[in-house]
């Protein structure tokens, strides 16, 4: 008998970077795309060139590999395409940074200076994301790794720009844009993040220009009053109709402003009057547009008061022209009321900077007819969202759709290619630099550069090659399925739509898989300032990538958060231990090279019953993986792996092993290899690097490379549901003796007899035929069964599958000493009851407590309830059997 090859203990790190390496290096996943079989694609969101991996990241990229490794078992060419996003703000902040430590600016360099400075950071540090990609064993094609500001994505980025711009899709003009005085750029509505805020609302007292009154506004930014063109009131408010068409006097300005009716304004909201503040708020800026509104800016780009504020604010900060805007209008006697205040502030998503709304010249795409379209294909399921339900939130945001700010004031990123003749003011839009304007005159090319979005809405077939009609854009694109996260529904997924049916003339994707966040133990979003943070990348050093990667795929049930904890990855690390050792016991008795299982060789009851249940968990798994029900997937195969094919095959294999005659061991033989070999591909899109390492070391013919081998082919005349009836039976007769052994604590060395009252022929055949595996799992000694078999009083008694099972206890309880100790663990139960009950029975603990600890208490509850139910139904069974 051969020994094993495999170590003791599996040690991850060595077999990961080595299969890792040999992949790569084999191009294991570089698809032929004029090779056979259907094409199958995914292009992987692109990370940002800055970031690090993070829990979210694991999820996408597991979920990702998962699904590839799938359809590459299943015959398809698969190509999975990696890439990395060039991050305009988060990257030109990283360089500033290190500039700023350097006692140095970008203005200081100057443009070309600065943006040589980016690239050299690039090269240096922008591989990490991506290495860290690899340490999770993406099977991506590495050969066709894209940047979005590589030179064929650049050129793609201009031709889209360029064509939108000469179809009337692009277009600069002034507007009301989000504006971050941090990063110093705009930013798209859907880059804005809203955080909860503690503030004041202050009420000002506006005059009547005729004297005969005066309104009230209330507000959280009085120092924007200074630029206030009109007060807005309900028409339908009785209050304040017979006021509109009249006028008021601007606090602190003594402008003359006009009372306008508008349905927008909320009457419950304050005092019912609206100030009206057109260059400083997005609603104002739309009640502006409608009333025909003078639009007054009062606050710069950098956040300071502008000369329009007044010669008393002019810059100040907007934060300490609120302090003394309101000193001065209380001063004057206008000022009514201070009243705290929570509301939510809209931040920039990259520093958390306040925003502050800023009208300027921007570029625009026009998104109304490519969002129509990118609609319709999701409604006519051209694309369908799993899961569903994110449908109504996809349709949502295209239904209120505003046109799509593209320009940015970075240096990082592709400058828009437009030039702006000095000489006659001709504005040129070019795919090529042009030299000169046809008057002669000298250009100057527009500052800004594109949202990265931009480029990143074009990269399922940007990246595929186009404008060029490459051979893998003519069979990869539209890709298959997009897996992402909701965040980026409205900043990504919905802008892909637009652009490729655009430009394609199809969708970019068939499916686009929605995965849920990853929260921490106790459903809390994990963040640094809340310490929660669980590092994939430390949790693949600790416990292995398979274990993090079974982890997120048993917990990625469609629609519902993952609650994560290291405790959890660290149980999947015995899971991959298990699968190693009984990978061990399996090459150790797999002597040569035995062909494969036939349900003809396999006789005995527990070979049919492990190929029947085998042919089940294929199909299952097929199925959950090709729905996107990974949890499925991930628990069948546990359930299939530790406790069937472990816990129960293994055992009964032994026998064979031990006693079983050569043909009988050549059956075992060809049983478990073919087990084993089948059960190591089904894994092998969820666990890569140890299903890969097991399957080397398989006797036999099979191809070394198991991301290549076809999943399992279907062997219909294998499934056998009397077997696994039959040895369900069986089962539940050695579970059941062992119940008893272990309520009773009993010894496990102490050999028992078992008493089995049937009636029926069939079952009973059972327990003869198998009797020697009840005997060797349920450690029995004598077997009696029958249907007159009688037992002592004295013994204790469970059904199983409708045989009676009695085990005399005679000899092999104390039964004093059991009761004694039934008694004590009944007392402490009472007694730890006693103290939850009176908590929960306090109403300040209830009004109090958050509500998870009222619930883990409850909880707490319920569980001694049970557990005192079964220990006071032991303690009766005990004495009844005493007699």
């Amino acid at each position: 008998m051969a020994e094993s090859t495999l170590p003791k203990g599996y040690e991850p790190a060595d077999v990961e970077a080595r299969w890792g390496a040999h992949w790569e290096q084999e191009k294991t996943f570089t698809p032929d795309p004029d090779g056979p079989g259907e094409p199958f694609s995914v292009v992987i969101p692109p990370p940002n060139v800055t970031g690090a991996l993070h829990m979210g990241h694991a999820l996408n990229e597991t979920v990702q590999d998962m699904i590839c490794r799938h359809q590459r078992q299943k015959g398809k060419k698969v190509l999975w395409l990696p890439g990395t996003d060039h991050a305009g703000i988060a990257t030109q902040n990283v360089v500033e940074r290190k500039l700023k430590a350097e006692g140095k600016s970008r203005h200081d360099l100057g443009r070309e200076k600065f943006l040589e400075e980016v690239w050299k950071w690039k090269e240096e540090y922008g591989g990490r994301i991506t290495n860290q990609i690899r340490r999770l064993g993406s099977s991506v094609d590495w050969t066709r790794e894209r940047f979005t500001m590589d030179e064929g994505l650049s050129r793609a980025v201009r031709e889209v720009f360029v064509s939108l711009y000469e179809q009337g899709l692009i277009y600069r003009g002034e507007y009301i844009i989000n504006w971050c005085t941090r990063c110093h750029t705009a930013l798209a509505d859907d880059e804005v993040e809203y955080a909860p805020h503690k503030g004041r609302l202050y009420k000002i007292r506006y005059p009547l220009a005729d004297g005969s009154g005066e309104v009230v506004v209330a507000t959280v930014r009085p120092e924007t009053m200074l630029g206030d063109t009109a007060v807005a009131v309900h028409p339908e408010d009785e209050r304040y109709q017979a006021l509109i068409g009249k006028e008021v006097i601007l606090p602190l300005t003594g402008r003359r402003i006009p009372i306008i009716a508008d349905a927008y304004v909320e009457r419950e909201f304050g005092t019912g009057c609206l100030k009206v503040t057109p260059a400083h708020d997005m609603n104002d800026w739309d009640l502006g547009k409608k009333h025909g509104l003078a639009v007054i800016k009062v606050i710069d780009d950098r956040g300071d008061m502008t000369a329009e504020a007044g010669s008393a604010y002019q810059g100040m900060s907007a934060a300490a022209c609120r302090e003394k805007v309101a000193a001065d209008l209380d001063a004057q006697g206008l000022l009514a009321a201070i009243e705290d205040y929570e509301h939510k502030i809209s931040q920039c998503y990259r520093c958390a900077t306040t925003i502050e709304p800023h009208v300027s010249m921007q570029w625009f795409v026009a998104v109304k007819t490519l969002a129509e379209r990118a609609r319709k294909a999701v409604e006519m399921g051209e694309t369908k969202i799993h899961p569903p339900s994110w449908e109504k939130t996809y349709f949502n945001w295209l239904d209120n759709i505003r046109d799509w700010c593209i320009s940015r004031q970075l240096w990082w990123g592709h400058r828009i290619p437009v030039w702006y003749c000095a000489d006659c003011g001709a504005t040129i839009c070019s795919r090529a630099n042009p030299d000169h304007c046809a008057c002669g005159g000298a250009l100057r090319q527009d500052e800004d550069v594109l949202d990265t979005w931009f480029s990143s809405a074009l990269w399922p077939f940007s990246t595929m090659g186009w404008p060029e009609k490459t051979r893998d854009l003519a069979v990869f694109y539209p890709t298959s399925v997009l897996v992402t996260a909701f965040d980026i529904l409205f900043f990504w997924v919905a802008r892909m739509m637009m652009m490729g049916l655009h430009f394609m003339d199809k969708a970019p994707f068939r499916d686009v898989y929605i995965h849920a966040l990853v929260r921490d133990e106790d459903g809390k979003k994990m963040s640094k300032s809340t310490g929660n943070v669980i590092d994939p990348l430390l949790m693949i050093d600790k416990y292995g990538c398979d274990a993090l990667r079974f982890t997120l795929a048993a917990f990625a049930a469609m629609g519902r958060d993952i609650r994560m904890s290291e405790a959890r990855i660290e149980g999947y690390r015995h899971f991959v231990n298990k699968l190693w050792n009984a990978a061990r016991f399996a090459l150790m008795n797999l002597d040569g090279e035995p062909k494969e299982a036939s349900p003809a060789a396999a006789t005995g009851l527990h070979h049919r019953y492990i190929l029947s249940r085998l042919e089940t968990v294929k199909a299952e798994v097929d199925q959950a993986m090709t729905t996107y029900h990974f949890n499925d997937a991930a628990q069948t195969l546990y359930g299939f792996v530790w406790r069937e094919f472990c816990d129960w095959y293994l055992e009964m294999i032994k026998l064979d092993m031990q006693t079983g005659s050569d043909q009988e061991k050549e059956a075992a033989r060809r049983v478990l290899l073919t087990v084993l070999a089948e059960t190591l591909t089904l894994l092998h899109p969820i666990m890569p690097f140890v299903t890969q390492e097991i399957w080397s070391h398989l006797p036999g013919a099979a191809p070394s490379n198991l991301a290549t081998a076809p999943f399992p082919a279907a062997r219909p005349e294998c499934a056998d549901p009397a077997a696994e009836a039959r040895m369900k039976l069986v089962q539940e007769i050695i579970v059941g003796i062992r119940n008893i052994r272990g309520e009773l604590n009993i010894a496990p060395s102490l050999e028992l007899s078992a008493l089995m009252r049937c009636e029926d022929e069939s079952a009973l055949a059972v327990i003869r035929d198998n009797a020697e595996h009840i005997r060797r799992l349920a450690r029995v000694g004598a077997i009696e069964a029958g249907p007159d078999v009688r037992a002592p009083k004295a013994s204790a008694a469970v059904v199983a599958g409708g045989v009676e099972i009695r085990v005399p206890l005679e000899g092999a309880v104390n039964f004093a000493d059991e009761l004694a100790r039934l008694d004590k663990e009944l007392g402490k139960i009472e007694k730890d009851y006693t103290v939850v009950q009176k908590k929960l029975n306090n109403d300040g603990f209830l009004a109090n407590a958050p509500a998870d600890v009222v619930q883990k208490e409850r909880e707490k509850l319920t569980a001694m309830d049970e557990k005192r139910d079964k220990l006071n139904a032991l303690r009766e069974r005990l004495v009844s059997v005493m007699g």
